[in-house]
């Protein structure tokens, strides 16, 4: 197996607390990777922290058994609750322009009329920041769901007992992280409760968002669709002649206008970024990654990685670590 299986069994802070011990290193990686991503785009850890616990409030009014598990997830990994927090509400805190990856996440969904199987197919790829890929794990409930998440998040993506599953695909939006809302994360969590495609735009329906993204989620009775949702409200996209294939844009009707430019790494976080964006002290014969280049420079030291690699002058750069390309 690619990645380590942690099976969930208990209430809610049982669960979580397994989650948090069994996965103990790797929650402990994610921790570190958004702590510098964070960084990275200006923001400290202690005032993403600090961000992180504005979402409690709609976590717990949204289930509280989710915020139980988010409480037991720091209580087995030995770390604070606003951390794990943070990790949860990860996308409402990013620079609204910030992408991981330039190309990001695709994702498809095909009903079964249109397959070649004569059942329904449910896919992606995961573009994101390359380092995390440590840091993923499988939650599996064996009566209830499973999901592919990074380690200290509720959940991302998966299926579940009903032969529902979802997939992601980040989006942006200029009114990303300006209140709290529910984050994409946890809204995934909840997703995988429900019943098919019909009852999670029903769930979905009633709820207001912190940040952007399109859930695609599909299921065994050949139900699919793409749930395109911002702090502006829900879109709901069906498959044409049977496909429905989601990137990184908003494309249903209702979202004009939605659409935040985006960016890749350093560009994003100096471009869009309101908060103070510390430039390292110069390396000799290197440049930070965390800017454009001037003329002549030859290399750089990546401020996450610190690795130091050859640079093509004057474009915009990044380590492929950060990037998702480094994996």
């Amino acid at each position: 197996m690619m990645f380590p299986i942690v099976d969930l069994r208990g209430k809610a802070f049982e669960r979580g607390r397994m989650h948090g011990s069994l996965a103990r290193q790797r929650v402990e990686r994610s921790l570190a990777n958004y702590a510098k991503l964070f960084a990275f785009c200006g923001l400290g850890w202690p005032e993403a922290q600090r961000l992180g616990a504005t979402y409690r409030g709609v976590i717990g009014e949204l289930d509280a058994g989710l915020l139980e598990e988010i409480e037991g997830i720091a209580a087995g990994a030995g770390r604070g609750v606003d951390e794990i927090l943070a990790l949860n509400a990860r996308t409402e805190i990013l620079p609204p322009k910030y992408l991981g990856d330039p190309g990001e996440c695709t994702a498809i969904a095909v009903r079964p009329a249109a397959s070649a199987t004569g059942g329904t197919l449910l896919a992606q790829n995961w573009d994101w920041v390359g380092a995390q890929r440590d840091a993923l794990v499988v939650l599996r409930s064996r009566d209830e769901f499973a999901t592919l998440t990074e380690a200290g998040m509720l959940a991302k993506i998966g299926f579940n007992r009903h032969g529902f599953g979802i997939c992601l695909n980040i989006l942006r939006s200029s009114d990303d992280g300006k209140r709290p809302g529910v984050p994409v994360h946890v809204l995934l969590r909840a997703l995988l409760a429900r019943s098919g495609v019909a009852d999670a735009i029903a769930f979905a329906s009633k709820l207001s968002f912190g940040g952007s993204s399109n859930v695609l989620c599909a299921d065994a009775q050949g139900g699919a669709a793409s749930l395109e949702f911002s702090p502006k409200g829900l879109r709901v996209l069906e498959p044409e002649s049977g496909t429905l294939c989601h990137t990184k844009h908003f494309i249903a009707p209702g979202t004009e206008g939605w659409q935040a430019a985006l960016y890749a790494g350093s560009r994003a976080c100096a471009s869009t970024s309101s908060r103070s964006f510390p430039r390292p002290s110069p390396r000799s014969s290197s440049r930070s990654s965390v800017g454009p280049e001037s003329a002549g420079s030859s290399t750089f030291a990546c401020t996450t990685c610190e690795t130091t690699r050859p640079t093509v002058t004057g474009r915009w750069t990044m380590c492929p670590t950060v990037a998702g390309r480094g994996w």
